[in-house]
């Protein structure tokens, strides 16, 4: 049973990192995942690096080259409209739920995710920034969607976040590098509160399918401009 257990936390050990490589752009699309180089990187033994690619197949950020090895999974512009355009519908869907059933409670965690987001400030470096940032509007997020009610609606959100993390990672550089930018993500979120606390129903679910459908255009510009649908 130990020797089961040290495996799996092998196993989980080189996902985690892994997928935490691939999806902030330590590895491009069409990267070659040589065994090798994965072990020397993350000190961890070739079987428990081969289950955890397996396991990145079945997520769709690896690809199995016809037992010749694995490779980081292409990016493309229609997957990424895919992906944003499926995740909008649920959001928004959850969104209306939650306005709909959403208590005194809901009210109060979505106010204090929303202050807790605004007081993000620079920090010693600008990937502290991004990571604190980036967890807090998560958890903004969060906050909203817990209203909806339903655990089997959190969990498939959870899945589609998970699906768009690698494009969506491409934003938030982008978003949270910007003074200019992030001041107008911090005045759309405010719009957006002010509309769930009001109990419109139908105008907090558009606005948060155009909150989520907005950094599509972000995304494919920077998908051209460095390359990342060009290779194989």
């Amino acid at each position: 049973m130990a020797i089961n257990d040290e495996k799996n936390n092998l196993v989980n050990l080189a996902y985690v990192a892994l997928k935490r490589d691939i999806t902030e752009g330590v590895y491009r699309p069409g990267d070659k995942l040589l065994m090798r180089g994965l072990k020397e990187r993350y000190e961890i033994g070739s079987g428990p690096m081969r289950e955890a690619l397996s396991r990145l197949v079945s997520e769709h950020l690896v690809t199995a080259i016809s037992q010749r090895g694995f490779r980081v999974a292409s990016m493309s512009i229609e997957e990424l409209t895919d992906i944003y355009f499926a995740r909008a519908h649920l959001e928004a869907m959850i969104t209306e739920l939650a306005v709909k059933l959403g208590d005194e409670s809901w009210e109060a965690g979505v106010i204090a995710s929303t202050h807790t987001l605004s007081k993000v400030a620079q920090l010693n470096s600008a990937e502290d920034m991004l990571g604190l940032w980036d967890a807090r509007h998560k958890a903004f997020h969060l906050a909203i969607a817990q209203g909806c009610g339903s655990a089997k609606l959190l969990e498939l959100r959870l899945t589609m976040l998970d699906q768009v993390e690698r494009y969506r990672q491409l934003w938030l550089r982008h978003t949270v590098f910007s003074a200019d930018a992030l001041e107008a993500k911090r005045e759309e979120h405010r719009q957006l509160v002010e509309v769930l606390l009001s109990r419109d129903h139908v105008k907090a679910r558009d606005m948060m399918f155009e909150h989520m459908t907005g950094p599509v255009s972000i995304i494919s510009e920077i998908i051209e401009t460095r390359g990342l649908a060009c290779q194989a």
